[in-house]
């Protein structure tokens, strides 16, 4: 069984960011006291594993830092139950990044991609006049997390909407929650926001789904 600071590091990795009630929500549920979580995220301040700093919103996020060695998250990983553990790769946010890579790549889009835990936009695509900005999210190893996912990157793309010229999009599994999230989005409020969703599957292959 995995411990609460192995199950943090790990979220925290998928969604860096996360405050420390968003942790405590998603790893012990609603409402709950967040003072655990708390005191185990400043030990891990201190041991360089994670950084705090004010988000946007004006939040305090926790960010793993890139002196948080592999062995932290190898560590965790080699824990994961079987269930977690069949999560592969290719869905995972910097997997997604990759087979978009090589997707926008094949049509000539010049790429900016900030891979693991880097901060700013995740996939910012140029080619002539165009400019194509998309945030990504992988899948998560609960159904609670994905959804929790799904919301943080609307958020996201949100707060990147600047230019009308633009084009905006978020990038997801292609799978039947995330389909399904995306299908309750009210069609009102994904046309007015003129946003598509870039679907991944295992093979790499995206589907773009508009309002």
């Amino acid at each position: 069984m995995t411990t609460r600071r192995e199950r943090i590091i790990n979220l925290l990795k998928e969604q860096p960011g996360l405050t420390d009630r968003q942790i405590t929500d998603i790893i012990d549920g609603p409402n709950k006291p967040q003072q655990p979580v708390n005191f185990i995220n400043h030990r891990l301040v201190n041991k360089n594993i994670i950084l705090r700093q004010k988000r946007s919103d004006g939040l305090i996020g926790n960010y793993l830092t890139e002196l948080s060695s592999e062995k932290h998250i190898s560590t965790y990983h080699s824990s994961l139950s079987i269930k977690n553990s069949s999560i592969g790769k290719s869905l995972s946010e910097d997997g997604i990044k990759e087979h978009l890579q090589k997707w926008l790549s094949n049509q000539n889009w010049r790429l900016k991609i900030a891979w693991g835990n880097a901060r700013g936009i995740d996939i910012e695509a140029q080619k002539e006049n165009e400019l194509w900005v998309i945030e990504v999210k992988g899948e998560g190893s609960r159904t609670q997390m994905n959804a929790n996912f799904f919301l943080s990157v609307l958020g996201e793309i949100l707060q990147r909407m600047n230019d009308p010229n633009t084009k905006y999009s978020i990038s997801l599994p292609d799978i039947p929650q995330f389909q399904g999230l995306w299908k309750r989005l009210p069609y009102e409020a994904k046309k007015r926001l003129g946003i598509s969703v870039l679907f991944i599957n295992n093979q790499g292959e995206v589907r773009e789904v508009n309002a």
